[in-house]
């Protein structure tokens, strides 16, 4: 086996390089607080703090530990808007309710980098905006359409062509690119520990290593139940998204997992490396298997796909990561690469994710469908406002009935299988 082949292990980047910010403490006892919120994550963490800083006392539930789930193991993107067109939003959703949608989340980079400001975060962020990297025709059409519906919106979006976009880009195998001015890149655990930070500076408590076993209801108030204690609250949120388990809750049938891989190289240096997405922006291409390329503070080159490899070999992982290298930016030469992890994603049917209210003083939030960075941070912040003031107006979407997905297990079992076909293709050439 060659030297190199033991160096590509499976480790999160973005763990390797963040120091945790709390303590690791575990639930004991009977514990008591105006709010519980369960899930350590980017939306949970984001109600906490708007909470606190409004009096209110919170106690965070972790099931494993802070940036464990998609939080901590996502692509960094700060992205605008929703995963699908901003007409398709208004379609689906009716043209009040999506426009107000369109208009929450197209601001939300802004409150993402507002909140790494206020709270003096660390997470390698750049707001430098995005490259949506059309890979085709096809591409470049769905690409005019966006630029078009956003423009229209008065979003600050700029479609790069010719030289401009191979500049920006840095490679010549993309003609078209979206440049969204309005968002960026971070570290995304170093944002998630940042703003756990913040919640123990304002008085909030976390728990870490504790997974919720029970909920019920108490009086006009919740008990929430771990192996070793449990917190009595007035109120809940609920914010799991796509690492959501056990039975105490109707949520896990309300969307179906999917999965998104990264690879990252070492360091790299030299005049090729300085091409590579030059403007600091990060990116991701048309394809319906898409691949995202970032660059990450120390020059990685950060390459990802929707899918898992975490059950996948070694020599798979670094052909997939090769091909789309040289594809790319062949000048790079062979790239060695570090590292490589997965993690899940909350998908719903039509991209949209689903606020809920089961019940008087419990929400809870699933299907951000890969956006969770920015819409997160405004939910979160919405979800606190709601249960401050007890006005939905407050919800950038309303409530839904928990009628649930068909079939989820299926549907991710379909999607993974496609998708792992489909990036063996790439490793063969066959496909890209």
């Amino acid at each position: 086996m060659e030297p190199a082949m033991s160096e590509l292990r499976q480790q999160c980047l973005w763990e390797h390089v963040s120091k945790p910010t709390v303590a690791a403490q575990a639930l004991a006892g009977e514990h008591k607080a105006d709010v519980c919120v369960i899930g350590g994550g980017i939306t949970g963490l984001s109600a906490a703090i708007h909470l606190l800083e409004q009096g209110k006392s919170v106690i965070v539930l972790e099931a494993w530990k802070i940036g464990h789930g998609g939080s901590g193991r996502n692509v960094g993107l700060v992205n605008a808007g929703t995963w699908i067109r901003p007409d398709d939003v208004e379609a689906t959703l009716g043209q009040k309710q999506g426009s107000r949608l369109n208009k929450v989340l197209g601001e939300a980079p802004a409150e993402v980098f507002a909140m790494i400001e206020r709270l003096g975060i660390d997470c390698q962020a750049q707001h430098k905006g995005t490259l949506h990297m059309a890979h085709n025709a096809t591409g470049i059409a769905d690409l005019e359409a966006r630029h078009e519906q956003w423009r229209r919106r008065g979003a600050d979006v700029e479609l790069l062509t010719g030289a401009q976009c191979q500049e920006y880009c840095g490679t010549d195998k993309i003609s078209a690119a979206l440049l969204d001015r309005r968002a960026g890149t971070i570290n995304p655990m170093g944002y998630t520990q940042g703003l756990a930070a913040a919640v123990t500076r304002l008085g909030g408590k976390i728990f870490q290593q504790s997974s919720v076993e029970g909920l019920e209801r108490e009086g006009d108030g919740w008990r929430v139940k771990t192996a070793r204690g449990a917190v009595r609250a007035e109120k809940v949120v609920i914010s799991t998204g796509a690492y959501t388990e056990g039975d105490w809750s109707n949520l896990q049938k309300q969307f179906f997992r999917g999965y998104y891989y990264q690879v990252a190289s070492k360091p790299l240096q030299g005049i090729a490396a300085d091409k590579v997405l030059p403007h600091g922006q990060g990116s991701w291409d048309t394809r319906t298997v898409l691949s995202s390329i970032r660059r990450d503070d120390q020059g990685r080159l950060l390459l990802g796909s929707l899918g898992r490899v975490d059950n996948k070999p070694a020599w798979f992982v670094r052909s997939w990561a090769d091909r789309i290298q040289s594809h790319y930016y062949p000048e790079l030469g062979k790239v060695e690469w570090e590292m490589h992890w997965t993690g899940c994603i909350d998908f719903t049917p039509d991209h949209l994710m689903r606020l809920f209210e089961p019940a008087p003083g419990l929400v809870a939030v699933t299907g951000y469908n890969g956006r969770g960075n920015t819409t997160g941070t405004v939910i979160g912040r919405a979800f606190a406002e709601f249960l401050l003031k007890g006005e939905a107006d407050s919800l950038p979407i309303p409530f839904s009935p928990m009628s649930g997905v068909s079939a989820p297990s299926l549907r991710t079992a379909f999607y993974e299988s496609g998708f792992s076909l489909y990036h063996a293709g790439q490793c063969l050439r066959v496909v890209l």
